[in-house]
């Protein structure tokens, strides 16, 4: 007779820290055991998607960028040796170095076999965008600040490792030759998104807030060759639609973003590498937007004004993922049910008593339903019975990095120790919080 696992009761046995290293070691996989077997790169999905134009070797600028800290966690925590990591990572690095480029900017997508762009695909007519995306077939810069952040966090890692000095040299180059104020259209004031050698800037999409976007306009004035000027982030950034927020929602104020704070991700991709703890400018401080947002979203969840199956203290977190339709930016505006673990998950060092709460829940109840190989599957909604059959590079990512950053702190340590983040949060008056040099681990020779 099969024996009955019960994993709820198996998994109450779990400290919260033997939780926690469960599931960064298991979600980690999907940058080591999956990444495309030529080029290291993070697969876009796991789940090809043909008639998308996602197959298994579509892999993704963000994503790899998001894997790359990952791995360095991976590293720190012992799950895979220093070497492992400065091999993968070099093997990553020495592909780039051939890959499109575009004024130094890499596209969304591209083969993980050739480093050719893989247009971003056009998506359902329904998709929070309701823009055409069929122009987009060239330089992301959104997309590469994210794997910029990712290689200059790697190039402090590897540092103090003589045997790391030639990747590092080649993490300097890319990071050197990206044209940031390319851009800018001829210095017109405004950063754009795109820009495509077909279609020059007709995406025409500038880079404004708030959104994931921040740490593109701190890499853009940063940049030791390509810098734009600070007036950039105050003319393009700020000025943005859904900036200022400045409403309360369920007794919680938030200071910018859209009504109820718009999906989570907002606060946690440019949130990797760059520390919120501390951070101020005059528009914000930078910790309370990002707990408020966390907040609120979480509140929405429980009070679930629709009615949701599910819903409540232990099951919240409304992001962008893949849902029963195809794919959205789910937010307490935009909530069809669905729920993406990488939210809440993402949000420890934000809430850690109710990001725990979350895990729990995912895994004690729901784990026959949503937890695989690399970790929780993308999303799920109980009200249609549905769960996601694969993972996104870009939400993994961000769970194994921000339970990182909440333990240790790590991947904040190391890319706040980047002279160049310093520089470029001067220049834009931000203040930031003090690195603790002895903090930041270089790796060490095994």
């Amino acid at each position: 007779m099969k024996k009955f696992f019960n994993r709820k009761s198996a998994a109450n046995k779990l400290s919260d820290d033997d939780l926690l290293d469960l599931v960064q070691k298991q979600t980690l996989k999907y940058f080591t055991d999956f990444a495309h077997p030529v080029s290291g790169m993070a697969r876009e999905r796991s789940n090809a998607k043909p008639e998308c134009g996602y197959d298994l070797d579509c892999v993704t600028t963000g994503g790899t960028g998001f894997g790359i800290m990952a791995m360095i966690a991976g590293a720190e925590r012992g799950w895979i040796s220093h070497d492992e990591a400065l091999e993968k990572i070099t093997n990553i690095v020495d592909f780039l170095d051939g890959a499109d480029k575009y004024h130094g900017a890499f596209s969304h997508f591209m083969d993980g076999k050739t480093g050719k762009t893989i247009p971003f695909t056009p998506l359902p007519a329904d998709h929070v965008t309701k823009a055409p995306l069929t122009k987009d077939d060239g330089g992301d810069l959104v997309e590469t600040s994210f794997l910029m952040m990712g290689l200059l966090s790697a190039r402090q890692y590897f540092s103090a490792r003589p045997e790391a000095a030639a990747v590092c040299t080649k993490i300097n180059k890319l990071w050197e030759n990206v044209e940031w104020d390319w851009y800018t259209q001829n210095g017109s004031g405004t950063l754009y998104w795109h820009w495509s050698p077909q279609h020059g800037f007709a995406m025409n999409l500038p880079i404004q807030g708030w959104n994931e976007c921040l740490v593109t306009h701190l890499l853009a004035s940063a940049s030791p060759t390509h810098p734009v000027s600070p007036q950039v982030y105050e003319q393009s950034w700020t000025h943005g639609t859904d900036f200022k927020n400045g409403k309360s929602y369920d007794g919680i104020a938030l200071p910018l973003g859209p009504e109820q704070g718009g999906p989570l991700f907002f606060s946690h991709y440019s949130f990797l590498g760059l520390n919120p703890k501390k951070l101020k400018d005059k528009n914000a401080n930078y910790w309370t937007q990002n707990r408020n947002h966390t907040l609120i979203n979480r509140a929405h969840c429980v009070s679930n004004p629709h009615g949701h199956k599910g819903y409540g203290p232990g099951c919240w977190g409304l992001t962008a993922s893949d849902d029963h339709k195809g794919y959205d930016a789910h937010s307490p505006t935009n909530d069809d049910g669905t729920i993406s673990p990488t939210a809440a998950l993402s949000a420890f060092p934000y809430t850690p008593k109710y990001s725990m709460q979350a895990l729990r829940h995912f895994y004690e109840d729901l784990s026959d339903k949503i937890w695989g190989k690399y970790g929780f599957v993308d999303a799920f909604n109980e009200s249609k019975n549905w769960q996601a059959d694969g993972h996104l590079a870009i939400n993994q990512g961000p769970i194994v990095v921000m339970i990182e950053n909440y333990r240790s702190g790590l991947l904040w340590n190391l890319f706040m120790s980047c002279p160049e983040v310093g520089c470029g949060l001067r220049n834009l008056n931000f203040i930031a919080p003090k690195t603790n040099k002895t903090s930041v681990k270089p790796a060490k020779p095994n």
